[in-house]
């Protein structure tokens, strides 16, 4: 990648240094700290100074399993892909009054030229760049540079956890935009972790009156109530087939849930999966079939930050009542487990402690 000379600080803000810590996973399951070398800005950078890290699962399966499909940690790799921070330098191309401005990363590099890329679909871009995929490092470190279109200003009433957590509202807004969500839609989310609550939340900002949520946890289902939902079920014991709920969003990445899910779906309706799970699942092909039902994947999201800024700005969303967890960079494996543990939502990272 070609680097620039970062342009000087405004007036008062220091110099970024040299060095940085970072939280490296070597292997599965190996995660150790160490000294390196603060990124090299391009001339369309801004060299951002890490504030925090909400911990993914995605993350989490990295450090369990030593890779996701067919990205392999074979080389060491910093971890963390929702993040918040503030300008600490710019490229030659950029304004320097960015310098010092609180920003929300979207954490990825696509190429901007190639066809997906010019009809809008940047997220497909065969040759994207994001962070946390191998080889592209993460931000469980101090510092992290990304073109400077892709750090959004934050206004001061978004607060620096919401503002890392932007990453997987946009997961749900764009859940929800492949569901066609609209005011008076009926909607059911399988999984009432992080992304199902989020997506609840996201379904109601975007109108929809009747929100189911299923899983099988009772506490995660009293929360999901409380955040977003409408209806809560739980999954060992409440069918949901027969619903005809206009959209089914799977959260879950559970195969019977998958199903049952798609069985909830109207006439005509949305199918979205968006959960980790399985490689390969039956589905009841012919109900697809006879409904005319509508099945997409969702892979990450495009031009969500604005919007997501601004449901925040607006309080249509409330992010910060899914952080659970706080830990030290140094705590980074800590927070990698901490999912684990009973009441747990969302860790999150704060690489200046």
């Amino acid at each position: 990648m070609t680097t620039s000379t970062a342009q000087s600080p405004a007036l008062g803000q220091p110099e970024p240094p040299a060095a940085m810590r970072a939280a490296v996973l070597k292997s599965k399951g190996n995660m150790v700290m160490e000294s390196l070398a603060v990124p090299q800005l391009g001339a369309d950078q801004v060299l951002v100074q890490v504030v925090a890290v909400g911990v993914c699962g995605s993350d989490v399966h990295y450090y369990e399993h030593g890779r996701i499909g067919e990205y392999v940690v074979d080389h060491p790799l910093i971890l963390g892909h929702e993040l918040s921070g503030r300008i600490a330098a710019v490229g030659s191309a950029v304004d320097p009054a960015r310098i010092g401005r609180r920003v929300a990363v979207e954490p990825q590099r696509p190429c901007r030229t190639c066809k997906q890329c010019k009809a809008g679909r940047y997220n497909l871009c065969p040759d994207i760049e994001f962070y946390a995929t191998p080889p592209i490092h993460g931000a469980f470190a101090e510092y992290v540079t990304i073109q400077s279109d892709f750090a959004y200003d934050i206004p001061d009433t978004v607060s620096d956890e919401a503002a890392a957590l932007i990453e997987p509202l946009s997961v749900g807004l764009w859940a929800c935009e492949r569901a066609d969500i609209r005011p008076g839609s009926r909607v059911l989310i399988a999984g009432a972790g992080p992304i199902g609550i989020i997506a609840a939340q996201a379904a109601r900002a975007y109108g929809a009156t009747e929100i189911y949520i299923s899983d099988i946890a009772e506490d995660r289902l009293a929360f999901a109530l409380d955040h977003g939902a409408t209806h809560a079920l739980n999954a060992k014991t409440d069918r949901v087939e027969g619903l005809d709920v206009d959209a089914f969003i799977d959260a879950s990445g559970a195969p019977q849930a998958v199903r049952s899910g798609i069985k909830a779906v109207g006439p005509a309706g949305r199918v979205i999966l968006v959960g980790l799970g399985a490689d390969d699942v039956e589905l009841p092909v012919s109900f697809i079939q006879n409904r005319e039902i509508w099945l997409s994947g969702v892979f990450r999201y495009t031009n969500t930050w604005p919007l997501a800024i601004q449901l925040l700005a607006d309080g249509k969303v409330d992010l910060g009542v899914l952080v659970t967890g706080k830990f030290a960079l140094s705590e980074s494996e800590e927070a990698l487990k901490a999912g684990k543990q009973p009441g747990q939502l969302k860790a999150v990272v704060y690489p200046g402690l």
